[in-house]
C-alpha cells in the first residue's frame, strides 16, 4: 500500500465514524498497521498499529489521536438531517468511485439515510434499486448486474445535484 492510499483509508475511516457508521477495532488497528508500513508517521500511530487482541478497546481512542495528529479529521454536521444527507452523499460517492459495492451502498443509503429522512425524492432512485436488489433472485429479471448499474447511475445523478440538501 502506498502512503497516499494509507492516508486515504485513514481519512475514510475517520469520516465513517464521524457519520455514525460502526468501524470495528480490528479495522482501525489494521489501517494503522498498513499506514505505518506505508511510511505514515504520527506519535500515536505505532501504538495503534501495535495493539493486540486484549487491547482492542483502546483502538478507537488511539485512532482519534492519529486522525488529529495527521489532520485527517472530519466534522459531521451537527444537525441530524444534514448529517443523514452527508452520509447519503458520502455513500453515493463511494458507489460512484467503485470503492463500495452498488448493492451494499444502495442498501445503506436506503436504511441509514433515506428512511431517516422520510424518503426524499432525491434518494428515491437509489431506494427503488435497493428495494429491487433486496428482493432479487436468480429467476427474476433484470439481471443483477443491470440493477447494480442502475444504482451506479442513480448515485452519479445524486452527486451531480451538488451539495447535500438540508431540507428534505
Amino acid at each position: 500500500m502506498m502512503r497516499d492510499d494509507a492516508l486515504d483509508r485513514l481519512r475514510q475511516l475517520a469520516r465513517a465514524q464521524a457519520l455514525g457508521r460502526h468501524v470495528g477495532s480490528d479495522r482501525l488497528i489494521q489501517a494503522g498497521l498498513d499506514a505505518l508500513l506505508a511510511d505514515v508517521d504520527s506519535p500515536s500511530l505505532a501504538l495503534q498499529a501495535g495493539l493486540g487482541r486484549r487491547e482492542e478497546h483502546e483502538a478507537r481512542e488511539l485512532f482519534d489521536h492519529v486522525v488529529d495528529e495527521l489532520g485527517l479529521g472530519f466534522e459531521a454536521p451537527v444537525d441530524p438531517i444534514a448529517a443523514r444527507w452527508a452520509l447519503a452523499y458520502w455513500l453515493a460517492a463511494q458507489i460512484a468511485d467503485g470503492s463500495l459495492d452498488p448493492a451494499t451502498g444502495a442498501d445503506l443509503i436506503w436504511v441509514e439515510a433515506a428512511s431517516e429522512l422520510g424518503y426524499p425524492d432525491a434518494l428515491q432512485p437509489i431506494v427503488e434499486c435497493a428495494f429491487h436488489l433486496d428482493d432479487w433472485n436468480a429467476n427474476w429479471s433484470p439481471p443483477l448486474e443491470q440493477l447494480k448499474e442502475e444504482v451506479l447511475v442513480a448515485a452519479r445523478a445524486l452527486l451531480a445535484r451538488g451539495e447535500p440538501e438540508t431540507n428534505p
